[in-house]
């Protein structure tokens, strides 16, 4: 009787997680979810090399991270999974992922393991055998019965080589199904970096789109992670995302108000740098295009993470997925040229204008 009961309580679990992915991505194509804050990257400017002594056939992108090699510094940040639709999605990114030969993050891959028939959803390594591929979490289900067995299991049933736990205490409390217990929660996402880290598996911390404080930073530094993506404000607002997505109008108007909150992305980045030197750095949260993302790259950051231009190109083909690509990677190709950054070590030590 008792399988049983936890047999029922995960279908209506999975179903719920289901329906609100679907929620997820209906809103992020059809609605305005910006935030009202921007990036912050629109305060920096490269230094202009007019005579750059580079052969622009001769830059170099690629990079090394966590073993495996990369063609550029661009990751496809985590952004869906657990309907039939984010399968689509999923594996149309990865494909373009693959022939590019850069990273990708899942969406939240609970659903695979609260409902086991939803794990090909975020199955890829059969369109994508070669790509740095990350599992994704959110931390706050540590507090509610997951944990480092679960982890191992998620990094599993994807083939992922990495896992990232996300944090998003507002999108939570905002969300009328919402895990709002935070408490203690540290320790605990310690014991799974140690945990995995003994299993040769790093883990990852990121934000959702509000960004990184140097208290946390250090704070995840000490607790041993691999990297922190500050998922920085300026791009997509989740308290919006639930705006739309509330019951009644209580709901709605709690949500609205949090459209301008959030630490901007690129002084996440210089906070994060600050607090946590040792630290590896992915930068996301509003960057626009390849200038943005080299921006972030020369504050610091060993990656840059884009969602949103890849979501809609997503659901039409591989194909238009790898053309947002190679426009994103085009544009960071320009910069080094006329940065005069020939490789991605020169690109960090050029001079950023701050505006």
């Amino acid at each position: 009787m008792k399988d049983e009961r936890r047999a029922d309580a995960n279908a209506r679990e999975g179903h719920q997680l289901e329906t609100r992915k679907a929620d997820h991505i209906r809103i992020n194509l059809d609605e305005n979810v910006a935030s009202r804050l921007t990036s912050g990257l629109e305060r920096y400017r490269f230094m202009h090399q007019a005579l750059p002594e580079i052969d622009a056939r001769e830059i170099d992108t690629g990079l090394t991270l966590f073993g495996r090699r990369l063609g550029a510094p661009l990751l496809i940040s985590c952004m869906t999974g657990g309907t039939e639709q984010a399968r689509m999605i999923n594996r149309n990114l990865a494909i373009a992922a693959q022939q590019a030969r850069i990273p990708m993050g899942l969406g939240s891959t609970r659903a695979a393991v609260v409902r086991p028939e939803l794990a090909d959803t975020f199955q890829v390594r059969d369109v994508a055998p070669d790509i740095l591929l990350f599992a994704n979490v959110g931390a706050v289900q540590l507090n509610y019965g997951f944990n480092a067995d679960d982890c191992r299991r998620a990094v599993a049933l994807t083939g992922a080589d990495a896992l990232v736990l996300h944090l998003n205490p507002l999108q939570e409390i905002l969300q009328p199904e919402g895990d709002v217990n935070w408490s203690g929660l540290l320790n605990k996402i310690e014991q799974v970096v140690r945990a995995l880290q003994a299993d040769g598996i790093p883990v990852i911390v990121k934000e959702v789109g509000w960004g990184i404080s140097p208290r946390v930073a250090r704070d995840l530094a000490n607790a041993g992670v691999a990297a922190i993506d500050v998922a920085g404000a300026g791009g997509t607002s989740w308290s919006q995302v639930e705006m739309f997505r509330a019951r009644n109008d209580v709901q709605r108007r709690i949500a609205e108000a949090f459209v301008d909150w959030g630490i901007p992305t690129a002084d996440s980045i210089r906070y994060v740098r600050e607090a946590a030197p040792d630290v590896i750095i992915f930068a996301s949260g509003g960057l626009k295009n390849g200038v943005d993302g080299a921006k972030c790259l020369a504050l610091g950051a060993t990656l840059f993470g884009m969602a949103r231009p890849f979501l809609r190109a997503a659901t039409i083909s591989p194909e238009a997925v790898g053309d947002e690509i190679a426009v994103i990677l085009g544009q960071l190709r320009a910069v080094m040229l006329c940065a005069g950054a020939r490789d991605l070590a020169a690109l960090r030590t050029v001079e950023l204008i701050h505006m």
